[in-house]
């Protein structure tokens, strides 16, 4: 039976370098490196199209600021949780080269408070301690990164779906003197709150490259 010996030697190292090479290549490891990328789609008129099926949902989430009323004399801005995503693919290569790329997708879901408040702050108690806790979603805003489309805003378009359910199918781009006017004037990097979001920030800049 020796003469066999040769032939099963061989097809035991085909097989350990085969999964050496599965191993070495994860699901997770190929994911991050080959994700393809969701761009943006416009209708004819040039607003932007709500991406279906709540996809953003499955983006890399990024951070969550809050901004209640309670704490904002009862008109802030935002009254809400914001859940930020940006897309996987644009996140992949911005992780990379620390550049946004063009038609990166920033989506930020809206989410109110759960009520009732039962404090002046508005925070209200449950059996993890007293704190604020997330209740209806409440609308989104979309930034889109586009250097051509978008050049008087700084490169970047802003979009809101509306501040209350449900979410509009199209949104027009927002005037500079609204969103992009807060953004060019407070962002941290390339107008991304880059700031609020630690998965962000964290990544290094180009070199010669400048914040703001």
């Amino acid at each position: 039976m020796s003469y066999r010996t040769p032939a099963i030697a061989i097809a035991f190292a085909v097989c350990a370098v085969s999964a050496a090479a599965i191993f070495a290549q994860s699901p997770a490891r190929q994911s991050a490196l080959t994700r393809s990328r969701y761009l943006p789609r416009y209708t004819a008129s040039g607003e932007l199209k709500l991406p279906e099926n709540s996809i953003w949902r499955e983006w890399v989430f990024v951070g969550e600021p809050l901004t209640p009323n309670a704490l904002n004399g009862g008109q802030a801005g935002f009254p809400e949780y914001h859940n930020v995503y940006i897309e996987p693919g644009s996140y992949d290569i911005y992780r990379k080269t620390g550049i946004f790329p063009d038609e990166t997708i920033f989506f930020k879901e809206l989410q109110l408070t759960l009520p009732p408040a039962e404090n002046p702050d508005g925070s209200r108690t449950e059996p993890s301690g007293r704190g604020y806790f997330p209740g209806a979603f409440n609308g989104a805003d979309v930034t889109v990164k586009d250097s051509k489309r978008f050049a008087d805003t700084g490169g970047w378009g802003y979009f809101n779906f509306n501040h209350h359910e449900p979410k509009a199918p199209t949104a027009k781009v927002k005037a500079k003197s609204e969103c992009a006017f807060c953004h060019i004037g407070g962002a941290k990097r390339d107008e991304v709150w880059t700031q609020f979001y630690r998965i962000l920030d964290e990544v290094p800049l180009p070199q010669g490259a400048k914040k703001g």
